[in-house]
């Protein structure tokens, strides 16, 4: 069940609404990223296909992607309020 608003979510101006939609997204992107590859890696291991030399790159690299969102969520994305425009007079 998705989290209840208190007022009409806009990912604009709210930058509550921001940051949890952007821990939302990457929450689903971990699930992604452990599903897809614990698949890979089983059906790897069951067929004992040694010729799939790829899948430890596959999920390195995906690994690699995921951890740069995460620091970007966690660490370098601005969750501040927007500042208005003025307009000219």
């Amino acid at each position: 069940m998705p989290p209840r608003w208190p007022r009409k979510p806009d990912r604009k101006n709210d930058p509550a609404f921001r940051r949890l939609d952007d821990r939302m997204t990457f929450a689903t992107h971990v699930a992604l990223t452990l599903a897809s590859n614990s698949g890979l890696w089983f059906v790897r291991l069951l067929k004992q296909a040694d010729s799939w030399t790829w899948v430890p790159w596959f999920t390195g690299i995906w690994l690699v992607v995921l951890a740069l969102h995460g620091v970007y969520i966690f660490a370098i994305a601005d969750y501040s309020n927007p500042t208005p425009q003025q307009t000219p007079d």
